[in-house]
């Protein structure tokens, strides 16, 4: 028996402005790709891209929203089932979409307490040096992180990561044994959660 597909809803106003922006795409378009762009404080944050043809993303849950073909991100799957996508004018430059989701920031218990640490401690001490850490996911007790900001890139990174990052979290919650961090400082791109060729998009 097949999971479920996620549900994904597009408001008449979000379904109109997106079919003009793929109708005043320069390439063939695929769909679009709904993802989870980070975790903080305020929730979850969602980016929705268009997806070319030829690239559309392996693993993806696909459905279709108005005669729209949407692309899950497999990864967050479960954090995106429910999503409502609307529009609205916010002025030039700015991305009208808004996204409504019913779900939690974390379904895992342990990762919730790993989010939680981030926004409440670890996050307002790097702010100041206009860094901050993102947790990506939480595997058998290894933490993935990506560091982002003044901290990407920076060559006291490692040290951050090492005395400061890696210390609290130990300390705080010692069931988490490993913490990858999946920052490639030197080209500014996630190795460890490669993500698929997109077109330029609309974004929250």
């Amino acid at each position: 028996m097949s999971a479920e597909l996620p549900r994904v809803e597009l408001t008449e106003a979000a379904q109109v402005k997106l079919r003009d922006v793929i109708a005043n795409y320069p390439e063939p378009v695929a769909g679009l790709r709904l993802k989870v762009a980070r975790r903080g404080p305020e929730g979850l944050d969602h980016v929705l891209t268009i997806v070319e043809e030829g690239a559309e993303p392996a693993g993806d849950s696909v459905v279709e929203v108005g005669g729209l073909k949407v692309f899950v991100e497999a990864e967050n799957a479960a954090y995106l089932d429910g999503v409502s996508v609307d529009f609205s004018e916010k002025g030039p430059g700015v991305s009208g979409l808004e996204f409504h989701n019913p779900n939690p920031t974390w379904l895992d218990p342990l990762a919730s307490r790993l989010q939680e640490l981030f926004d409440t401690h670890i996050n307002p001490q790097i702010a100041a040096h206009g860094g901050y850490v993102s947790l990506l996911d939480v595997q058998d007790k290894t933490a993935y992180i990506e560091m982002g900001g003044g901290c990407q890139g920076c060559g006291m990174a490692s040290v951050t990561l090492k005395e400061g990052i890696e210390v609290a979290i130990r300390e705080e919650i010692p069931e988490i044994e490993e913490i990858v961090d999946t920052t490639d400082h030197a080209s500014g791109t996630n190795p460890f959660y490669t993500p698929s060729k997109e077109g330029a998009g609309a974004a929250k």
